[in-house]
């Protein structure tokens, strides 16, 4: 099978592989991010007692064949309406494989949500990919009702979203994740731009999501005053300079102290951050000659896609 993209066959197996590669590498390197105030990390399980690095990464390799899906059927299925209900039904089958390697642990359900959205845009705009024109495609998909989904249905995030009247996982994709725009990305290129490493720059950008978003892991845990908390620490340590000055990561520390002893953990930041380094990979692949990568080497199949779209 073949595409089309400014006149060049494109296999679907070989797109729908580095996308569903540049996923799973996003979601890894936010797992390896460290130190992140609350989250899990090379140091440990932040407020996770039911969670370490070993499992979310068992978690992230469960989740790549269903990136892969998303991907192919997103390059195949023109009719937006049936699109969204293959990707509805591709998204619980995700789940259930997280599930089946975690033993039960919810770690990445939000994450499949957002980066499944943003694979299945890349695979509709292969030679579009710039965060703008993904987080358009994103919202628009976003909005059409999964009509496999019974409004009844309650997880955990939503009934924060009911209880606290705040946007929830839907809301932010429907209106293109501004937390990703205009927090995580402008973040990201500014401290790279300042001359952070990549480290500090990724840390940087965790915390300007975290400072924005209404995250409903926050809220589910620790309530409205605790959200309140974790946004002005948060952005405590943004004006003392961030992650990579002395006084910002002094100020991380104690942070990260204060969402363990509340019990907060900022997952929803964590996913929207891993959604970023994403479209960071998408755009650079948009822009150069290299495939997508969040980190390590290139593979065969990428340098094969690499060579295709150039």
């Amino acid at each position: 099978m073949t595409i089309a993209t400014t006149g060049t066959a494109v296999r679907v197996d070989t797109l729908a592989g580095v996308l569903a590669r540049a996923a799973s590498d996003a979601l890894r390197a936010e797992v390896d991010l460290t130190p992140k105030p609350g989250l899990v990390d090379r140091r440990g399980s932040g407020a996770h007692r039911d969670m370490n690095r070993a499992l979310m990464h068992a978690s992230v390799d469960a989740l790549e064949v269903g990136f892969y899906d998303m991907a192919a059927a997103s390059i195949e299925e023109h009719d937006p309406a049936t699109l969204r209900a293959e990707l509805g039904l591709l998204g619980r089958e995700s789940e259930a494989r997280m599930m089946l390697a975690t033993d039960g642990v919810n770690t990445h359900r939000g994450a499949i949500w957002c980066l499944g959205l943003i694979v299945s845009a890349a695979a509709r705009r292969p030679s579009r990919w710039h965060a703008d024109t993904l987080l358009a495609e994103v919202a628009a998909m976003a909005a059409i009702d999964d009509p496999a989904v019974s409004p009844a249905r309650r997880s955990n995030g939503q009934r924060a979203v009911q209880r606290y009247q705040v946007a929830g996982a839907r809301g932010e994709a429907c209106r293109g994740f501004p937390p990703i725009r205009e927090a995580g990305l402008a973040m990201l290129r500014r401290a790279r731009k300042a001359g952070c490493s990549e480290r500090v720059a990724r840390l940087n950008a965790l915390l300007a999501i975290m400072t924005v978003l209404d995250d409903t892991c926050v809220l589910s845990r620790a309530g409205r005053a605790g959200l309140l908390r974790v946004q002005g620490g948060a952005a405590t340590i943004i004006e003392r300079g961030g992650a990579g000055t002395r006084a910002g990561a002094r100020e991380l520390a104690r942070f990260d102290r204060e969402l363990l002893s509340m019990n907060a953990s900022p997952g929803g930041s964590a996913d929207l951050l891993s959604a970023t380094l994403l479209i960071d990979a998408l755009e650079n692949a948009a822009g150069r000659d290299w495939p997508l990568r969040c980190n390590g080497e290139q593979s065969a199949q990428e340098n094969e896609y690499a060579t295709l779209i150039a």
